[in-house]
């Protein structure tokens, strides 16, 4: 009999026994309570211990044995794998390296010491097949970063590359902190202007694919290119505000395929208002790069040492000298007397008035104790129209800076910029860009002040900390001549 508040209804014995079955079974389950998703470092760190969690990743080793099953999962949230263990009944033939699973059990502590937490399985469903004969990584096999580069489309399979994507996504994070916490704005500069910052003309220009412009029209009015600096738009901020800065891609149409060379890359851009100091720069470089670094060595512990255990051993002494070591300041002049001391043989010439070069560049470092040493007043006709004239004879400079680091180079450039409108129109006058940029002097003629900057090449500065040789090797997906485009 069931009773309801308006009537009562009578059903048979096993009637009343198959509705209770059901019951009880809606009830276990609306009782039973969800399984916690994890990802794998949060697991590893011991959260939710004794409880029933979920975890979704690739597997990275299968063991099976007669009356378990263990496996290594991984979902790139750490370095380290999560164990899991399981009865050798959930085995399954598609369960392979390199395979997507969710496993769901019980987290419990590891009766191993080399790992704090081990995933206790009831239960494992096979999300993504992969046929380990086919898949280019092989299990407990370490792949060259040279070979990996072939595969831009698995490469973040490895553990050296998600190591890497790791410390760029911290390094990212660190470089904004550290702005944010400076009282820098930040700029969303543009991507596709008709400005050429560098005079280069190393530009990729932009045009529309679809049907064509009448005449010589262009889509913008002007030719349009991708950008290769944000530097004179942050310069059109720093009219309104004393700290800008921009962290974006930046393109160079540079037919080349060495290891120090990209057509898109990553550049961290800043300007201070207000300045008169190569000082006031060079502080903020240092600094930049040392609390940058700080925190990548303190958060990606685990993800540095591969690289300085596996890819380049010994570099972290290198690292440890740039951070415990003040960053030593030479003249470009002084620097020329250094390289013609020294007996070393150059490529290149060494005169003054001469670009330095990379082998100039890392002997310059090498003889300043292999830590990063600033080079300041470069001769005046090697830099771009925007360098203040330092206005000294007989040897004419112009007040910039470059930060040059152990294994790249040049890291970092930057001056003060010309601020006196006179000195300016007579540059532009000379190179024939005064129509050009006669927006660029109308920010000196309507309330202009000393001001300067610098740009510090992302991959570069993650080439120095991590003793990488190949900047190709340190960008999700590199870009350069005859690169295939995913």
């Amino acid at each position: 009999m069931f009773q309801t508040a308006a009537k009562t209804f009578f059903v048979s014995a096993a009637t009343a026994s198959a509705y209770r079955r059901v019951f009880l079974v809606g009830l276990r389950r609306y009782c039973k309570k969800t399984s916690t998703k994890l990802r794998v470092s949060e697991a590893l760190s011991g959260a939710q211990l004794g409880a029933d969690v979920k975890v979704q990743g690739w597997v990275r080793s299968v063991r099976p044995q007669k009356n378990n099953i263990f496996l290594h999962v991984n979902d790139g949230s750490s370095l380290q794998s999560l164990q899991i263990v399981a009865d050798a009944k959930l085995n399954d033939p598609l369960l392979t390296f390199g395979s997507a699973v969710e496993v769901t059990g019980t987290l419990k502590n590891s009766p191993h010491q080399k790992q704090p937490v081990e995933l206790e399985a009831e239960q494992i469903r096979v999300v993504g097949e992969c046929n380990p004969v086919n898949f280019p990584f092989k299990i407990k096999k370490r792949h060259s970063l040279e070979y990996i580069r072939q595969l831009p489309h698995l490469r973040c399979r490895t553990n050296a590359f998600s190591s890497l994507l790791r410390i760029r996504s911290e390094a990212t994070a660190a470089i904004h902190s550290y702005f944010k916490n400076n009282g820098f704005v930040q700029i969303h500069t543009p991507i596709i202007t008709s400005n050429d910052c560098e005079g280069a003309g190393e530009l990729f220009q932009v045009e529309p694919s679809g049907p064509a412009m009448v005449g010589d029209e262009n889509f913008f009015s002007v030719p349009a290119f991708l950008t290769v600096s944000g530097q004179l738009h942050l310069e059109v901020m720093s009219g309104a505000f004393s700290r800008v800065y921009t962290f974006g891609p930046t393109f160079r149409a540079e037919n080349s395929q060495s290891r120090r060379h990209l057509a898109e890359f990553f550049m961290v851009e800043a300007e201070i208002s207000f300045t008169e100091s190569l000082e006031d720069l060079t502080k903020v470089i240092e600094d930049v790069f040392r609390s940058a670094t700080e925190r990548v060595l303190a958060r990606c512990a685990e993800d540095v040492d591969l690289f300085h255990r596996h890819v380049t051993p010994g570099h972290r002494d290198t690292v440890e000298a740039m951070l415990n070591k003040s960053f030593p300041v030479i003249s470009y002049t002084e620097a020329i007397d250094i390289l013609h001391r020294s007996s070393e043989k150059f490529t290149f010439p060494t005169d003054w008035g001469c670009d330095l070069m990379t082998e100039h560049e890392k002997y310059l470092v090498k003889h300043c104790g292999n830590v990063p040493v600033f080079v300041t007043d470069y001769p005046y006709d090697l830099k771009p129209f925007y360098a203040r004239d330092n206005q000294d004879h007989p040897k004419h400079t112009a007040a910039a800076v470059d930060l040059l680091v152990p294994g790249v180079g040049e890291l970092c450039g930057g001056s003060l910029r010309e601020e006196r409108l006179n000195l300016l129109m007579d540059r532009l006058k000379r190179v024939g860009l005064e129509d050009t940029y006669n927006w660029y002097l109308d920010l000196r003629r309507f309330g202009s002040v000393p001001h300067g900057g610098f740009g510090l090449g992302f991959e570069r500065y993650l080439q120095c900390v991590l003793g990488v040789d190949n900047i190709k090797d340190v960008i999700p997906f590199p870009r350069f001549s005859h690169s295939c485009l995913l």
